[in-house]
């Protein structure tokens, strides 16, 4: 489905992204700036940070909410920037205790709400989440209220639904920015990877890309799904550049998987090595923010049940999904165990990757 009006070139966006960054941190620097600006500053990180797939970016958009709280902790709009970087990196609980004290200052109850049910959809919390997006249309039928309906019914498998409400989005979207509408592609992507239609996907995660080329999740995800269907080739020109380009290890985890799945050993075990070392280090600071993925790399390219099993644990006890309950059941299964239980099947013996 095409909009009836352009958007901004995906590479000029980007551009302009880092030069408002740049900009707002300049003014930072030099300037008093304002608590509202600052707090607009760690939105943009947060967005260049999912948009290339970087890591770093989180770290920046976190340190500058802490020292935001620090200096404004009357201001309401500080607190919700850090409830923010605390989704970002999983820390649910953390984050709703900062939208309650946000709420204590005078947050107005329609942007707590909208916050709050972004949680709620993260932790699995479905019925609430969707109580307070209904709510949130009711009240305004904007295209923020109803695309935050399409992730959400995409996350329940609701397909029909989400279909709706993207085409309900495209016909409300009134700005230029593309990158709003490839976070939407994106959502469709993954309910059509989850639902085993790679077909599907390929056509929304290209949908992604061709709005912000530079998309990193969306070109990660397309490449999975060429490999799913047969196209090597281009799956693995998609991960070199990425997996060289970006600090998440994702990207050399599906780089490694493919490559063993190929045929191409060595190969696959050096980008294994490299992934392995960089998962270690980021669940060392940030477990549960990276419990998912890691325990995603341990049961396919990362060849350790034992490591998958544990961290895919955690992982439901930071959010009880669909998608947790299924990663927690793979890995049991892979442990020999029969039935899946946060309290701890028994471990199972495996290979491992040398990070040495």
């Amino acid at each position: 489905m095409m909009l009836d009006r352009p958007l901004t070139d995906g590479a000029i966006a980007l551009l302009n992204l880092d030069a408002q960054i740049d900009a707002l941190e300049l003014e930072g620097r030099f300037t008093h700036a304002t608590v509202e600006a600052r707090a607009g500053l760690v939105e943009l990180i947060v967005l260049r940070g999912l948009v290339l797939g970087q890591i770093a970016d989180y770290d920046r958009a976190e340190e500058i909410a802490e020292q935001l709280v620090r200096d404004a902790p009357t201001d309401a709009t500080a607190w919700v920037a850090r409830a923010r970087t605390r989704a970002v990196f999983h820390r649910f609980n953390d984050a709703l205790a900062d939208l309650n004290r946000a709420e204590r200052l005078s947050l107005d109850v329609e942007t707590a709400n909208g916050e709050r049910a972004a949680i709620f959809q993260a932790l699995g919390r479905y019925d609430e989440a969707l109580a307070l997006r209904y709510d949130a249309v009711v009240r305004r039928e904007s295209f923020e209220n109803v695309a935050a309906l399409v992730g959400l019914h995409a996350e329940r498998s609701e397909m029909d639904a989400a279909e709706r409400r993207y085409a309900q989005s495209l016909n409300l979207h009134r700005g230029v920015s593309p990158f709003p509408l490839a976070l939407l592609d994106f959502q469709l992507g993954l309910m059509w990877m989850d639902e085993g239609r790679p077909e599907d996907a390929r056509r929304s995660f290209e949908a992604a890309q061709r709005r912000v080329p530079a998309y990193a999740p969306a070109q990660g995800h397309l490449a999975e799904v060429e490999a799913e269907l047969g196209e090597t080739n281009s799956a693995l020109v998609r991960l070199y550049s990425l997996a060289a380009s970006s600090d998440d290890p994702d990207y050399a985890a599906q780089l490694a998987h493919i490559l063993g799945e190929a045929g191409w050993g060595d190969e696959s075990r050096h980008w294994g090595r490299l992934a392995a070392a960089r998962y270690e280090e980021l669940l060392a600071s940030r477990p549960e923010a990276f419990a998912d993925h890691a325990a995603e790399f341990w049961l396919a390219a990362g060849a350790d049940p034992d490591k998958a099993l544990r961290w895919a644990k955690m992982n439901l006890d930071v959010r009880d999904t669909p998608r947790s309950r299924s990663l927690l059941a793979q890995a049991v299964a892979k442990c020999g165990t029969q039935q899946p239980s946060r309290k701890g099947p028994a471990p199972c013996s495996s290979a491992r990757w040398s990070t040495s």
